[in-house]
């Protein structure tokens, strides 16, 4: 596989689309079909967690390749195929500009590399990936090793949204790009409603709640004021593009 064809595997998702998918063809329910979700491959967690310093990136990652490998393979022997595969951050777990990162980066695209090419990724951002606190510099380094950090993509009459989550934590230091997000969602929920989706199903890193709408903040999950802004926002786009009454399905993992 040469350089060129490698990067495309990662680089997928440009333009605020992702193009394994003919958003022309995709816009009509064809019937059920199926996807992967995984979350948190986040090479050097473990040995970061076992020795008690989880700030650390962590100077082992063998395990993580091992289950990693092994999820690849178990993946690619389904059948029929997933539609694709969706991995919902943490991609590593070296935070941008902390020792490990290159290595933890290549050795993850080395196994995703081994992913049937009838299965296109879909890669969502996480904090590890682009820091608790983004910046433009760590959202264009996500950018050029991973695509997009905010994209949609239709399949099968549904419409896919990939949320940067960490934009709905702390934009302190990017404000203009969290604008930007806000006014880019806002407008795929419109379309949702005028080309009538039959599911519209987002994928973010930080859930905006582990049990409750009105439960305490915590590491966990996205602020009270938060989750209300974007649990009504979709709400609204549900009664009005998703069927009477039905608010859009909401994929989200929680952050280690």
């Amino acid at each position: 596989m040469s350089a060129a064809e490698a990067g495309g595997v990662f680089l997928r998702a440009r333009g605020r689309t992702l193009d394994a998918f003919s958003s022309e063809k995709e816009r009509e329910w064809k019937g059920p079909f199926y996807f992967i979700q995984g979350a948190d491959p986040q090479f050097g967690l473990m040995k970061a967690w076992s020795t008690g310093d989880c700030d650390s990136g962590g100077d082992e990652w063998k395990q993580e390749i091992r289950l990693t490998e092994q999820a690849v393979q178990a993946i690619n022997k389904l059948s029929p195929k997933p539609k694709f595969f969706v991995l919902c951050g943490d991609l590593v777990h070296a935070m941008p500009g902390t020792p490990w990162r290159k290595e933890q980066t290549e050795d993850l695209q080395r196994v995703l590399r081994t992913v049937d090419s009838e299965i296109p990724l879909v890669l969502v951002s996480g904090n590890h990936d682009v820091g608790n606190v983004p910046t433009p510099e760590t959202i264009a380094e996500f950018q050029q090793t991973w695509g997009d950090d905010y994209f949609s993509f239709w399949v099968g009459g549904v419409l896919f949204l990939v949320l940067n989550s960490q934009f709905l934590y702390d934009a302190s230091m990017c404000p203009a790009l969290k604008q930007a997000q806000d006014q880019w969602l806002d407008q795929q929920l419109s379309i949702a409603g005028q080309r009538k989706c039959q599911h519209a199903i987002v994928f973010q890193h930080i859930p905006l709640f582990l049990q409750s709408v009105d439960e305490d903040d915590s590491y966990f999950n996205l602020t009270k004021l938060v989750r209300k802004e974007m649990a009504d926002k979709f709400s609204r786009a549900g009664r009005s593009t998703c069927g009477p009454g039905a608010a859009p399905d909401t994929e989200t993992w929680r952050r280690l």
